[in-house]
């Protein structure tokens, strides 16, 4: 309803509203411009279109600015853009030279001492012509912004807010389409600088700083998206997912050092976040730092358990086996637990352990799983069980797996015939 309210607002703004105009006194003549208005308020545009085909454009009263405003207006709604930008120019033509003539009511009564007194006087209002035709000339532009960004013509969309005056200044996402526009073009340095200018006139809006981040960032200007960042985050507040989405800006960059830095500061900041230990462990992990990333990931399972499995895999990786086991005892999910255990027996090659553990493996129906299943006819193999490893290896179907089980039964075969060979 709001919408409607102020969608006929800005047609009065446009052009005098008024269903009927007066020719003589037993004569009354139909506006069909103001029909044409209605019907496009109401979505009725072919409606519209056919009132507008009526107006005289040979009548003295003909209104110029007020028929190519409404015509701009309808043929916008109908999705004919470049009919629509010739009318708006049309209209703003008409616009600079129409006379605009004071409305009969210019005045308002006001009182002298208080507001029981009976004694009034009345007050004048002063009806300012230019500021009025300025007014419209403006909206007109704003409209013809409108269009032209339709078509993607970035050139004219800024020129259209440059010539809509204050109005095309009045508000922050007006600079941030400015900077678009410029930035399309591949003007970068008019882009920025038209967020600045932005900033300068909206100190406390943060779209400009975040849009001057985003173009700072797509221009590989790492460090001056990084200090915009920050200057972003004062202020909206700083937060654990501004600090990691900024890293993870610079990870996609390749810029692991300056990532790191990141993750350290965001960590002191915030060291009760897991995703920053996290996200901070797999930078060290690109660097073949495995000891201390197994330390973060531990951290970050801590405060939220699902990491927990990444903290178990980093440790055995680490070749902490012991403490592997250890963190593996705290996971609640039986069918992940068995798998890490199986994975933490075979990097310390504790076989008959892994043998041991073959009744909870059908109990939970998990040899079904060809690599368990190769684990275990490994474990077999590996503790001089080639009877038992065979009888395992003679269920796997995968083919990667099928060829290192026959690699198996080969060793076996010279096992079997020389056992001396398999000392």
């Amino acid at each position: 309803m709001l919408k409607k309210i102020v969608w006929i607002l800005s047609l009065f703004l446009l052009f005098d509203f008024s269903l009927f105009a007066k020719e003589s006194k037993d004569e009354i003549k139909v506006n069909h411009l103001s029909l044409s208005s209605l019907m496009i308020y109401d979505a009725r545009y072919d409606k519209a279109q056919e009132e507008l085909d009526l107006v005289d454009k040979k009548s003295d009263t003909f209104d110029a600015s007020n028929y190519y405003s409404v015509a701009g207006v309808l043929y916008s709604k109908m999705g004919k853009t470049k009919e629509s930008i010739q009318a708006y120019k049309k209209a703003i033509e008409a616009t600079k030279v129409k006379i605009f003539i004071a409305p009969k009511v210019l005045e308002k009564e006001k009182y002298l001492f208080s507001i029981a007194s009976t004694h009034k006087k009345k007050e004048i209002l002063k009806f300012d012509a230019q500021k009025k035709r300025t007014q419209k000339v403006e909206q007109l532009y704003m409209y013809l912004t409108q269009e032209f960004y339709k078509l993607k013509d970035y050139k004219n969309t800024v020129a259209s807010l440059e010539n809509a005056g204050s109005t095309g200044q009045s508000r922050e996402g007006l600079y941030t389409l400015r900077a678009e526009c410029y930035y399309k073009q591949k003007m970068y340095s008019e882009a920025i600088d038209a967020l600045n200018k932005g900033m300068k006139k909206f100190p406390k809006g943060t779209k400009l700083l975040k849009q001057k981040f985003y173009y700072f960032a797509d221009l590989k200007l790492y460090q001056a998206a990084i200090k915009t960042s920050k200057n972003y985050m004062q202020k909206v507040g700083v937060s654990a997912k501004e600090y990691i989405t900024l890293a993870q800006m610079l990870i996609g960059a390749n810029e692991i050092n300056s990532a790191i830095e990141l993750l350290e500061e965001s960590k002191l900041k915030f060291p009760r976040d897991p995703k920053i230990s996290l996200l901070l462990g797999h930078m060290y992990l690109k660097k073949d730092m495995k000891y201390t990333t197994a330390q973060l990931f531990e951290e970050s399972s801590y405060y939220d358990k699902k990491y927990l499995k990444e903290a178990v895999e980093m440790n055995r990786q680490a070749g902490n086996n012991l403490h592997a086991l250890y963190l593996n005892a705290q996971n609640i999910d039986k069918l992940e637990k068995l798998k890490q255990k199986i994975a933490i027996y075979l990097n310390a090659q504790e076989y008959r352990k892994i043998i041991g553990l073959q009744k909870a493996l059908k109990r939970y129906k998990m040899l079904d799983d060809d690599n368990l299943r190769y684990a275990l006819a490994y474990s077999y193999y590996m503790s001089g069980d080639y009877k038992n490893s065979e009888l395992q290896l003679k269920y796997i179907s995968d083919n990667e797996l099928f060829s290192k089980a026959t690699v198996i039964r080969k060793n076996i075969e010279k096992c079997t015939n020389n056992p001396m060979e398999c000392l």
